[in-house]
């Protein structure tokens, strides 16, 4: 595996290079201290597993940078290593299509737990995302956590066993339709809606259709918060799904 790491602080740099590195022989770290550097090292060699992208930057606004690379590259996946731990900041990053998030305070096991779910085809959130109720809109300031999605959170209840421990869900369970179900799926990997129309061979507008559904069922009125409703039924790990035959 082959990992772009992008951070302006070289002390912070070296260091997660080092933890990443950590995770396998097979696995090749390239750091970048800059977006212009990174970007120049795409260029030359746009053959990266992963990239993992610091939102400060000295040369750049790691949300820019963060769309630039989606859109240009993407089939690689871009997680958010960042001092921030803001809900709007989370919030944003997955909306402009990062896989995943995790605070530069979380653990090492944290961080590899995050990678594994990234390069496994999840969205990966921090815990502190993952409580009562729907997170708040990306537009929103408030750090308050949102109404609550009650459709979900209704499914979670009934799936908690007499432990404590909540089980994930069949996403089937949540009352959509084969294919409805099919979308939510893709959803949850974080592809847009031309890829969602591709993969299901769909029209666009006919997934733009199903995606609304899918959010009305779920009590939630953006995306993000669907992966993030979704995602605190079993902290964080999404459901199996099996695609429905056609």
């Amino acid at each position: 595996m082959k990992v772009l790491l992008i951070d302006d602080h070289p002390l912070i740099l070296s260091a997660l290079q080092s933890v990443i590195q950590g995770l396998g022989d097979d696995v090749t770290v390239v750091g970048a201290g800059s977006a212009a550097q990174a970007r120049a090292t795409l260029k030359a060699d746009p053959d990266f597993d992963l990239v993992l992208l610091d939102l400060q930057l000295g040369d750049a606004d790691g949300f820019d940078v963060l769309l630039e690379f989606r859109t240009t590259y993407p089939a690689v996946p871009v997680v958010v290593v960042s001092a921030s731990d803001r809900h709007s900041d989370v919030i944003r990053a997955v909306d402009t299509g990062a896989m995943g998030f995790v605070p530069k305070r979380s653990s090492n096991e944290a961080l590899f737990e995050a990678l594994h779910m990234v390069m496994s085809g999840h969205i990966y959130v921090p815990p502190m995302m993952l409580g009562g109720g729907a997170p708040v809109d990306a537009g929103r300031r408030s750090t308050d956590v949102g109404d609550t999605a009650p459709g979900v959170l209704r499914v979670v209840r009934e799936n908690a066993d007499d432990s404590g421990f909540q089980q994930a869900p069949p996403l089937e369970s949540f009352g959509l339709t084969p294919r409805q179900t099919d979308v939510l799926a893709l959803l949850l990997q974080g592809k847009p809606n031309k890829l969602i129309a591709r993969d299901l061979n769909l029209s666009v507008e006919t997934v733009k259709d199903h995606v609304a559904a899918v959010l009305r069922t779920l009590g939630v009125s953006s995306r993000t918060q669907a992966v993030l409703a979704v995602s605190q039924m079993s902290r964080g790990k999404l459901p199996a799904w099996r695609p429905t035959p056609r």
